[in-house]
Formats: structure tokens, C-alpha cells, sequence
């Protein structure tokens, strides 16, 4: 069996390189340092720069103005970004797209994934509900009015949420069922409140008075919520890798040129054996992460459902980015509680993404409920 990646993927990880080679981490402050976000917005220069290497549009069809590739294509530049602590909403962005591509009507696709595609609308996508710790969707309620819908409810912790024209968020009517709406963040009735993250970023409490919506803004198929879920949680655990994989390169850097009694501190086994742990976190991240993004391209029965899957990718992500940070600063000695040094907002970031769309308990109780719900004996 094939495992490599197609040539389009392969290129879509090219471009990625070639435009984030330029980005340096250490640019921004550091949380710590600052009494509030780091930045009011998120980076705009870069996101013009990857919509004119069409890194935007990868996961919407040509139909539209994108590439047409799949969650795996989305989850490849992901990955890249997160090596780079990329300040931009392509995550929420991307999974955003996928989901109106597969269940919006053909005129809310046909106005908003050109522009998505081009960068010229911002959309991002509300998932935490309205402490976290509760199915989002019954954070907002909505009711139909004729041909219209009414919102009501709040949705905190939106990524960007300040910052995007468009907020696709989860709600539930009346009989339970989940939808999705496409919110434009200067709609009448809507409020936002600045709110800072673990990682120094903004993010936005959207709150939701009576606000109409024509019916076509409106998505009523609970598949949809549950794609763009499992996308979010996905497209987490690719950032979660990235970071990862180039927090591990810069502790290798560091303890291969960092000497004790004339020898480099990377020769001492204690050293080497933290590191190599580290190095099959990162493997099994890897492979949990693929096998998550494959079921959400295909149709294939498998023993679980498809949330299986992500449930276990964002078991290893959460535990995985936490152990491999934890082990760089351990190994950086003084350098890992410095501030100052690029390493501590890795740190940040991490900490965001390992308790993002759920920590690793929350997904590895959710893994119970399905393993219970489909015996594999």
C-alpha cells in the first residue's frame, strides 16, 4: 500500500515552505510580557502572501476558484504554519470552507468561496460554546420566522473573532437538531467582547440578540456541524505536529552545540533518551493524525466512526505537544524559562492547542462512549 503523498499535496507543502521561510517567530513579543494581546490583528501581510501562492483556496473546488484537495492538503500546510507560530486564521479558515463546500446552497458557495479563496473574506468558526465545557451547539438557540432565522445565544472564544467578516458558529433549534450559521460579524444584533488566549492571540466573545439570518445563511443538516468539528479538531492536532516536530529541531540544535565537561550535553544518554521519547510522540502524532484525516476524505467503513479516529488523533496531540515542550524546556536548562527566548511562546502555543476543542481526558471519554456504542468484538 501507497502511503506518500500526491503530487498536488506535495506541492501545496512547497508553497507553504517557500512563503512561511520568511517568518520568524521570535518577531512577535512574548505573551508574558504583555498585558494583553499581542497584536490587534491577526497578520495580513501573510495572509495576501498565501492567497497569491493559492494556499486559501486549496480545499475549495476550481468551480469556486481553489484547488480542489482534500483535509489532508489543508492538514499538510497546517502543519507548516505551526513551525513558524503562523498568526493567521487558516485553520478556522480552511475547515470553514470544506464545510459550506459540502453543505452550503449553491448561492451562499457561490458568493463566498471566491472571496474566501482570493483572501479577500476573512471567516473563521466558533467551536467552544459558551464556557467550553458544553456541546457548543447549546451555547446558541435558533428558530425559524417565516423564511427567516432568529439567533439567540453565545458563542466564546472565537478564534479571530474580532478580526473576520464572517463567523460560522453552531446552534440548535427548538427540537434539538444542530445547525450551522454564517454570521457576518457586523450584523445587526451581534456584540463582541475582546478576549486574550493562552498563546497571547485574540479572540473575540460573540454574543447573539435576536439576530435575523435569511434562510440560506442557515446550513439545517447536523452533518454539517459534526465535519466541521472533527476539521477543527483535525486541522489542531496538524498545528499541534508542527510545533512539535520544530520545537524538538531547536532543542536538538541547541543541546548538540550547549557543552558540559568539554562534551556536547546531546551525547549524554540522559539527553538522548528524552529526545528520542520525544522524536515517538511525534511519530505517533504523525500517524494518528493521517489516519484521522483520511477518514474524513472517505467514505471506507471502519471498526469506529470517523470521530474514532480524531478522537484518538487529538488524544496523542494533546499529550504529545505537552510532553515535547515540557522536554525542551527541561533540556534548554535556564534558556526554557527565559521569556525573552523564542522557545516560551512555543510553550504558549502549545498549551493552547493541547486544551483546544478538548484536552486528551475529554476525547479519551468520548473514545469510551463510542467503543461502548460499537463493541469491536
Amino acid at each position: 500500500m501507497d502511503f506518500t503523498f500526491t503530487e498536488e499535496q506535495q506541492a501545496a507543502v512547497e508553497a507553504a515552505q517557500a512563503v512561511f521561510s520568511g517568518i520568524a517567530p521570535d518577531s512577535v513579543p512574548s505573551p508574558a510580557l504583555l498585558p494583553g494581546a499581542v497584536a490587534d490583528d491577526f497578520d495580513r501581510a501573510l495572509w495576501h502572501r498565501l492567497a497569491d501562492a493559492d494556499l486559501l483556496g486549496l480545499p475549495i473546488t476550481p468551480e469556486h476558484g481553489g484547488a480542489g484537495l482534500d483535509p489532508l492538503a489543508l492538514c499538510l500546510v497546517l502543519r507548516e504554519s505551526a513551525k513558524v507560530l503562523a498568526r493567521v486564521p487558516l485553520l478556522e479558515s480552511g475547515a470553514a470552507a470544506l464545510t459550506l463546500q459540502k453543505y452550503a446552497a449553491d448561492g451562499l458557495r457561490t458568493e463566498v468561496l471566491p472571496q474566501v479563496a482570493t483572501g479577500d473574506l476573512v471567516v473563521t468558526a466558533a467551536a467552544a460554546g459558551r464556557t467550553g465545557h458544553e456541546p457548543a451547539e447549546r451555547a446558541v438557540e435558533a428558530r425559524q420566522d417565516g423564511t427567516d432565522w432568529i439567533l439567540n445565544g453565545l458563542q466564546t472564544a472565537v478564534p479571530w473573532g474580532g478580526a473576520a467578516d464572517r463567523i460560522l458558529l453552531p446552534a440548535h433549534t427548538a427540537d434539538g437538531h444542530a445547525v450551522l450559521a454564517l454570521v457576518p460579524r457586523t450584523h445587526p444584533g451581534v456584540t463582541l467582547a475582546d478576549q486574550v488566549s493562552t498563546n497571547g492571540e485574540r479572540l473575540a466573545e460573540v454574543g447573539l440578540d435576536g439576530v435575523r439570518l435569511d434562510d440560506r445563511e442557515v446550513i439545517t443538516d447536523p452533518a454539517a456541524w459534526e465535519l466541521l468539528r472533527h476539521l477543527l479538531t483535525v486541522g489542531t492536532c496538524a498545528l499541534a505536529l508542527g510545533l512539535g516536530e520544530q520545537v524538538l529541531t531547536m532543542t536538538s540544535d541547541y543541546t548538540s552545540k550547549r557543552e558540559q565537561f568539554g562534551h556536547p550535553v546531546a551525547t549524554f544518554q540522559a539527553v538522548a533518551v528524552q529526545a528520542a521519547d520525544r522524536f515517538i510522540d511525534l511519530r505517533a502524532m504523525e500517524a494518528t493524525l493521517w489516519q484521522a484525516a483520511w477518514r474524513l476524505t472517505t467514505d471506507a467503513a471502519g471498526p469506529l466512526p470517523p470521530a474514532g479516529d480524531v478522537a484518538v488523533a487529538k488524544i496523542w496531540a494533546s499529550e504529545g505537544v505537552r510532553r515535547v515542550v515540557q522536554t525542551a524546556q527541561h533540556l534548554h536548562g535556564g534558556f526554557g524559562a527565559d521569556t525573552d527566548y523564542p522557545l516560551h511562546r512555543y510553550h504558549a502555543w502549545a498549551k493552547q492547542l493541547e486544551l483546544s476543542l478538548g484536552p486528551a481526558a475529554a476525547h479519551e471519554e468520548a473514545l469510551g462512549d463510542l467503543l461502548a456504542a460499537h463493541p469491536l468484538g
